[in-house]
């Protein structure tokens, strides 16, 4: 009975003070959940360093002019004929492993393919890139199919020829993007409530305030360069797109977050952007915090009276401003972790906090756990990495006397990680939460025992995480269509926003702006 008064206080509290309610974790709230004790579950990595593929190169035929012809690859221990089965139709999410795989520092890097079938007697899988220029190398890449598991799962192999070079040997898995065997359009009863499309470059992220989404993106080959674009959201039902606002030069923006009568965007080139947003369909470029100097930011946040921004370059640290004056930011502190130029790939890339605890998801170096109630002396607490790491975001909150993480990767095979984080230094795996690995989770939002996952091509996913250990599915929404075309690994649901106003704001790199009633 306690526990449900609290939840409702909780509630109460929220719907009668707006401006508290878009701090994020601004109170320490006591859910009413289930964290019955259980063995910690040994951690594993999204992906192991295995030969994806039976093929290879012929000897004698690894060097240009032969290297990269379907001759050059030996597929005698591949079932090609199985390849006749595929299904052609649709984009194949892939992902690429080196020819070295024995080391446990071993990569892999993740692509997207159209297959068409080629070869003598048209099924097999081959196609090939030559480029030569005026004095430059000439330059071969070259892919060939080797067998398909299933209709829609398919392996093979790739090369890349550089004149005058040992070639680059990779093995590949292609999975087809499509919804999950039996789902339909949408479930548990999250319906598309408003729609608006119209921006430009690739809608990453946005944020909710004064009836107003405020979507940033970054460039895009074939979408444009990116843009803040507003839309006033009086009528959720239909969003009207009223201004677009884009800088030479300066178009790679990843993040956004407003205070008060300030929108702060994470820009790519010069740190943190500002606007007036006193009109809230109009917005006013103030300044940057750089002076002018280059800076990429890659995301930020407000809690309270403190801006967080996750700096890539030319720095690789967290910056903490003053913003008790939003018009006017003061330096606190910077924070560079330890992991930083000795764990390969460990940066900050997005962050969360609690009571003066900064969780921030620092790619290959984990989620890093710090005391920053003294922005000038923030202090290392600990650390969750597992194998290969690339923590992403996460959401954080007391469950019950304990301190639990929902941390989501951004690869082939990441997603949820479910932390028990009492003891910082000895953080444990409690649960998880997966689905099929050719589509990672980007950004999330918790709202009680409610978890919001903005996951790529599985589009939009409410869980029950009331019994942490065990995240349950209350409902799904397809953004991306299963007829949609040229897409990437990157492409779906990406930015998430519950501003408190009975509504879920996603942003679909494709669609732009879909709005959903919370459930």
């Amino acid at each position: 009975m306690v526990k449900r008064i609290v939840g409702a206080v909780v509630t109460l509290w929220c719907a009668g003070a707006l401006t508290a309610c878009e701090r994020r974790d601004a109170e320490v709230v006591e859910v009413p959940v289930d964290l019955s004790p259980g063995p910690a579950i040994e951690d594993r990595a999204d992906w192991e360093p295995v030969q994806l593929a039976a093929c290879r190169l012929k000897p004698g035929m690894e060097r240009l002019p032969t290297c990269g012809m379907l001759e050059s690859f030996d597929l005698s221990g591949c079932d090609t004929e199985s390849l006749r089965g595929l299904d052609h139709s649709g984009t194949y999410n892939m992902r690429f492993h080196g020819a070295d795989i024995a080391t446990d520092d071993s990569t892999q890097f993740i692509g997207v393919d159209h297959f068409t079938p080629q070869g003598p007697d048209g099924h097999l899988l081959y196609s090939v890139y030559r480029e030569t220029r005026p004095n430059r190398p000439r330059l071969v890449m070259a892919s060939v199919g080797c067998a398909a598991q299933a209709k829609d799962r398919v392996t093979g192999c790739a090369v890349t020829c550089f004149e005058d070079d040992a070639p680059s040997f990779d093995t590949w898995e292609g999975r087809r993007v499509q919804w999950l065997p039996g789902e339909a359009e949408s479930s548990g009863g999250l319906k598309l409530f408003g729609e608006a499309g119209g921006h430009s470059g690739r809608a990453v992220d946005v944020y909710v305030t004064r009836e107003h989404a405020y979507v940033v993106s970054i460039d895009d080959y074939f979408l444009g360069p990116g843009a803040l674009q507003v839309y006033d959201v009086k009528d959720r039902k239909a969003p009207r797109l009223v201004k677009s606002i884009q800088f030479p030069d300066d178009s790679y923006w990843n993040g956004v977050w407003a205070k008060g009568d300030v929108l702060y965007v994470a820009s790519g080139a010069r740190g943190v952007l500002m606007f007036d947003i006193t009109d809230p369909a109009d917005p006013v470029f103030l300044r940057d915090l750089s002076g002018g100097a280059y800076r990429n930011v890659h995301t930020l946040f407000v809690d309270g009276d403190r801006l967080y921004s996750m700096v890539n370059a030319p720095e690789s640290e967290v910056h903490i401003h003053d913003v008790k004056n939003p018009r006017e930011p003061v330096l606190l502190g910077r924070y560079r972790d330890s992991t930083v130029g000795v764990v390969y790939g460990s940066y900050p890339h997005d962050a969360t906090s609690l009571n003066h605890r900064l969780f921030v998801s620092h790619w290959r170096g984990g989620l890093v756990i710090l005391d920053a109630k003294d922005p000038a002396n923030v202090k290392r607490l600990g650390a969750y990495a597992y194998p290969r790491a690339t923590s992403h975001t996460s959401r954080v909150a007391y469950f019950n006397n304990n301190l639990i993480a929902f941390e989501g990767g951004e690869d082939w095979g990441a997603h949820l990680r479910v932390l028990n984080l009492n003891d910082p230094e000895n953080a444990t795996l409690i649960g998880e939460y997966q689905l099929p690995e050719w589509a990672s989770i980007h950004n999330m939002e918790l709202k009680g025992s409610r978890l919001y996952l903005a996951h790529y091509q599985h589009g939009l996913r409410v869980l029950d995480v009331s019994k942490p250990r065990e995240p349950r599915s209350l409902g799904h929404f397809h953004t991306v269509r299963e007829s949609s075309q040229g897409m990437n690994y990157w492409d779906g649901a990406i930015g998430i926003r519950l501003p408190g106003d009975g509504y879920v704001y996603v942003v679909d790199t494709t669609r732009g702006l879909l709005i959903f009633p919370e459930i």
